[in-house]
């Protein structure tokens, strides 16, 4: 993104990870690492519309309705894929690709080819976000005393299985993570769970 010089509004619109396929009906996959304009998915000049809107309220409201219209003709629902995303929420990532496949009655081949369409990540990539995601309330909250305690309630074949994974995320081991992780949710602009 570029900005000039002076003041500027930025609005952010946080989308459930299978909208971009119902709303829009692309891949979400093909859009891995790129920038999409939103006049490609609208036959109104929307940016221009935004850049031009007198105020906040006036953009959030242009947005909103381009998005309330785009799901008014959304026909791509995956459901099979949002009730996966339901049981992987559910299960706060402590759950795998082959008993959600079994679970949806779909080959694992099948789901895999699915959820990354309609996702963006496949399925295991996007279980680890959601389990480390977890992890991280956990330590906050600190609802358990050992982190031990956190990567068996998460599912984690072992501690030495819990520290890499935590460790690919952050590059710093899970108990460095824990004496730090109220500085860890400050820096993260945007973070969710």
């Amino acid at each position: 993104m570029r900005f000039e010089k002076g003041s500027y509004t930025v609005v952010q619109v946080i989308l459930k990870p299978h909208a971009l396929k119902t709303l829009l009906g692309i891949n979400a996959l093909a859009l891995k690492n790129q920038a999409v304009e939103l006049n490609e998915f609208s036959t109104e000049d929307l940016n221009e519309q935004l850049l031009n809107a007198p105020d906040e309220n006036t953009q959030v409201s242009l947005l909103s309705g381009f998005l309330v219209s785009k799901l008014q003709q959304a026909n791509t629902r995956d459901d099979l894929v949002e009730e996966s995303l339901s049981l992987i929420h559910k299960s706060k990532g402590a759950i795998n690709v082959r008993a959600l496949a079994k679970y949806l009655d779909l080959s694992e081949r099948q789901f895999e080819r699915r959820f990354s369409q309609t996702v963006g990540l496949s399925p295991l990539s996007y279980i680890r976000v959601r389990r480390f995601n977890e992890a991280m309330r956990l330590m906050k909250t600190g609802a358990y005393n050992l982190l031990t305690d956190i990567a068996y309630a998460l599912n984690f074949h072992d501690q030495s299985h819990f520290i890499r994974e935590i460790k690919s995320f952050t590059g710093i081991t899970p108990k460095s993570l824990s004496q730090s992780v109220d500085d860890f949710y400050h820096n993260q602009a945007g973070y969710s769970y």
